[in-house]
């Protein structure tokens, strides 16, 4: 029952930010409970909505009294960075994690996400576009290229190949403990370089684009992310002389599914 299961700590706590994402947002929270479900994970789901005019915000609250989630309305659009933490600041589970509201994030792919945190013993689980699985089709040349490149000057800073990416699970304590610094940009390099977790695994997935919507990223976005890298590049330099020891490990679907389907 509801009052059994709202007792119960959850395995996993998703937050998903949105803003305008009301044509989405029932397909999704039903897309992520049924893979949960069938996987045998106890699931909580986060909607950070950042004041839609479109009525995300009412249509999570609606969605919230039949589900296990919770919905964090906020003023307008403060950023997605800060949108991912004040999610994190009211889950429940003990690893959080954060995805897109518009399917270019497969929900199928979030139970197995945790299978494999839970066996690789991670402290962070980035689902990556950039090693060998991981792709993305029908993207144009030019956006390509921003986004490798964005990923190659993160390099100096993290093992993980797909510094940029929106997709990713990290232990709670872990998140709890980061001072974010770049409001609006790309929070899983910042968590990671601020973090310092020791444990990084990255699997493949496909990005599947924006079927409806247009895609969020602006020049100033790359503007501000070009800063967030400056300060954490300055940061790592500055903690040069206490260097974290850090495992890191790439797998393949294979992997994936071989871990999926016997846990090791």
């Amino acid at each position: 029952s509801a009052a059994v299961t709202s007792m119960r700590r959850p395995d996993l706590s998703m937050v998903v930010p949105t803003y305008n994402e009301r044509d989405r947002l029932a397909e999704l929270t039903d897309a992520l409970f049924t893979a949960a479900d069938a996987a045998g994970l106890d699931l909580e789901l986060i909607v950070v909505d950042d004041n839609s005019p479109d009525g995300t915000g009412q249509l999570a609250d609606e969605l919230a009294k039949t589900r296990r989630m919770q919905v964090v309305h906020r003023s307008g659009k403060l950023g997605l960075g800060t949108a991912v933490v004040a999610g994190f600041g009211v889950a429940l589970a003990d690893v959080v994690g954060v995805m897109d509201a518009d399917f270019s994030h497969p929900p199928a792919l979030v139970p197995k996400m945790m299978a494999v945190f839970r066996a690789t013993d991670a402290d962070v689980l980035v689902a990556s576009r950039y090693i060998p699985g991981g792709s993305t089709p029908n993207w144009p040349l030019k956006r390509r290229l921003l986004s490798r490149v964005g990923c190659l000057l993160a390099s100096g800073l993290s093992p993980i190949r797909d510094a940029a990416s929106g997709f990713f699970l990290i232990r709670r304590d872990i998140a709890e403990g980061v001072v974010i610094k770049a409001g609006g940009f790309k929070i899983c390099i910042e968590l990671i370089v601020r973090g310092r977790p020791g444990r990084l695994v990255e699997i493949p997935y496909q990005f599947d684009d924006r079927e409806l919507g247009e895609s969020k990223m602006s020049l100033r976005e790359a503007a501000g992310y070009l800063v967030q890298l400056k300060d954490l590049y300055v940061l790592r330099f500055r903690n040069r002389d206490r260097p974290r020891p850090v495992y890191y490990q790439q797998l393949t679907h294979r992997d994936v599914e071989r871990i999926v389907q016997y846990g090791a």
